[in-house]
């Protein structure tokens, strides 16, 4: 049998060790500079806080590589891989349909040809189809719906296409007429100079002759 437990004999599973004690004087190992080093932003608190890929305050390497080609407006969103917010689905992709099925984002789904229904649906020409089908897709491209309904298939658009934004044009002042501006800018050679306020106006009286 093992020694009897009581209260003078407990003692942790694993030994104690003594935390660092920095900044207690030179002879004490980690004194003076407390393991910082001299100076520099790495020896003030709070410098171990920084963001990953902070590179001290210089052009960072993710902002140095090159940039994705296409436009990073605010239209353009999300700014992705491909820039766009559908999903792309090919004519040559509907061959796993028969003729006279219904192309939905579900079907495809169905089909392994899209992945979830979360993103809508955009049908381009890529290909060439021979089957009466019908489409239900959100958009889909000029060169798809020519060859859709060259087969005989019909279309039907889940949303209505975005009307294209157009810029503001800033109106031109009207300008003045030259005629109004001359004749407004030169007085009649007929016209009476105005009386002045300061002179008497002068009335012609008639007298009988004696």
């Amino acid at each position: 049998m093992g020694e009897k437990l009581n209260l003078s004999k407990l003692q942790p599973a694993q030994p104690r060790k003594d935390r660092k004690r920095v900044g207690r004087g030179p002879g004490s190992g980690k004194g003076k500079f407390s393991g910082r080093g001299v100076k520099g932003q790495k020896s003030r608190s709070g410098s171990h806080k920084m963001r990953a890929g902070f590179e001290g305050g210089q052009m960072p390497i993710y902002m140095r590589i090159g940039k994705l080609r296409g436009s990073t407006s605010k239209d353009a969103m999300p700014v992705g891989p491909f820039r766009t917010e559908t999903a792309p689905i090919n004519l040559r992709d509907l061959d796993r349909f028969e003729s006279g099925d219904v192309v939905t984002p579900e079907s495809l789904v169905e089909k392994r040809l899209l992945k979830n229904t979360k993103v809508d649906v955009k049908l381009l020409g890529t290909g060439e189809v021979s089957k009466k089908l019908t489409i239900r897709v959100h958009a889909i491209s000029a060169s798809a719906r020519e060859k859709i309904e060259a087969a005989g298939g019909t279309i039907e658009l889940l949303r209505e296409p975005k009307a294209p934004k157009r810029k503001k044009q800033h109106k031109e002042k009207p300008a003045a007429p030259e005629a109004e501006t001359e004749a407004e800018e030169t007085p009649a050679a007929d016209a009476e100079p105005a009386a002045r306020p300061d002179e008497p106006t002068q009335q012609a009286s008639e007298t009988p002759e004696a």
